[in-house]
């Protein structure tokens, strides 16, 4: 087997801000993120693809991705040993499951390949095409430029709103303007500090009367005690994202949340995101597949997994201009295959069929 990995900047159509990335005095966010690719080439000259968008908020860089898959022995992989390579994979270094899972992930594109099968049938999965709705985000901006984006994301039937800045209800009232009904998610990324504050946040929220769900209103550091005390008098459904990394969490998650969101470079790929989303079912929450800046390769890996989904945020290749990959399909925010380039393993193609 054949290893080639490669550094890519996905560059965004908007300046991108969540809680986590605001400055004081600045405009806080980014207009660039990079991901790192990585390619498999067996002997026959069968190719898998990954990706890994490694996030600060769970210690991992490029440099250390690039670093990791640099010290894969690739002659220890195989598409057809998919368990044998995933452990040594875990034998090289503790953490870094962005990286882990840009192999899971190639891998399992390959060994579909080889079965000459789109990853989901591999998995003993279906997908029901125009069933599956991503929603659209919407980052932290001013009022005038959030009004702006909710226009522009007119075709799409759910939007998801990023709060935790001191003009939240100026942003959420400049969305409701451009879109008075549509459902909203509302995403907090830790902002909230104090179980009272997030508590008065969603009392705020609730009067909306079209908010679906709010994520992660408490950092995942916060005493269980007060997510628990939150849960029970929130009127609106909470969902865990920073505080359900893997399978480890279920527990804590179902005390505190009512749904889980997973994400592929969280848990470290489509394997480990499988058994993430398969726990929490059986908890008793309901799941959604999220993401980070992602190029199509990690996005269409997720949608692989829909059914096993109450709801999709799977919108990171939608917020980028220079998406190097083309598969899954989002129209009008409906995930679809049937027009993918390919239809085996991820469905992927590069969008120019040469090496990039």
């Amino acid at each position: 087997m054949k290893l080639r990995i490669w550094r890519y900047d996905l560059q965004l159509a908007h300046r991108w801000t969540i809680a986590r990335g605001l400055e004081p005095g600045g405009p806080g966010g980014k207009t660039t993120s990079q991901v790192v690719f990585a390619e498999l080439t067996d002997n026959d000259g069968l190719v898998g693809l990954g990706e890994a968008a490694p996030s600060a908020r769970y210690g991992e860089t490029t440099d250390a991705a690039v670093a990791f898959l640099e010290r894969v022995d690739a002659n220890r992989l195989s598409f057809a040993d998919l368990a044998s390579s995933l452990e040594y994979l875990r034998s090289l270094a503790p953490g870094q499951f962005a990286a882990k899972g840009a192999l899971d992930v190639a891998l399992l594109d390959g060994a579909a390949r080889r079965g000459g099968r789109p990853l989901h049938t591999h998995l003993g999965l279906g997908f029901a095409e125009n069933k599956h709705v991503t929603s659209f985000s919407i980052g932290i901006d001013t009022p005038e430029v959030i009004t702006r984006k909710t226009r522009a994301a007119e075709a799409y039937p759910v939007l998801k709103l990023k709060l935790g800045s001191p003009h939240d209800r100026d942003n959420l009232a400049a969305l409701r303007a451009a879109a008075p009904h549509k459902p909203v998610r509302v995403d907090a990324n830790e902002a909230w500090k104090t179980k009272e504050i997030a508590l008065q946040n969603l009392e705020w929220l609730a009067q909306d009367g079209a908010i679906q769900f709010v994520e992660q209103p408490m950092p995942a550091s916060a005493d269980l005690e007060d997510m628990v005390w939150l849960k029970a008098r929130s009127p609106l459904p909470l969902m865990g994202d920073e505080s359900y990394v893997s399978v480890k969490d279920v527990e804590r998650c179902a005390a505190a949340f009512h749904s889980v969101n997973v994400k592929l470079v969280k848990v470290g790929g489509v394997s480990p995101g499988f058994a993430a989303l398969h726990a929490a079912r059986q908890a008793g929450l309901k799941t959604m597949l999220g993401c980070m800046i992602e190029s199509s390769v990690l996005i269409s890996a997720a949608a692989h997994l829909a059914d096993l989904t109450d709801y999709l945020d799977l919108d990171g290749n939608l917020l980028v201009t220079n998406d190097p990959f083309c598969g899954v399909k989002a129209d009008r925010g409906l995930l679809s295959f049937a027009s993918a380039p390919d239809h085996l393993g991820l469905c992927v193609r590069p969008r120019e069929m040469k090496r990039l």
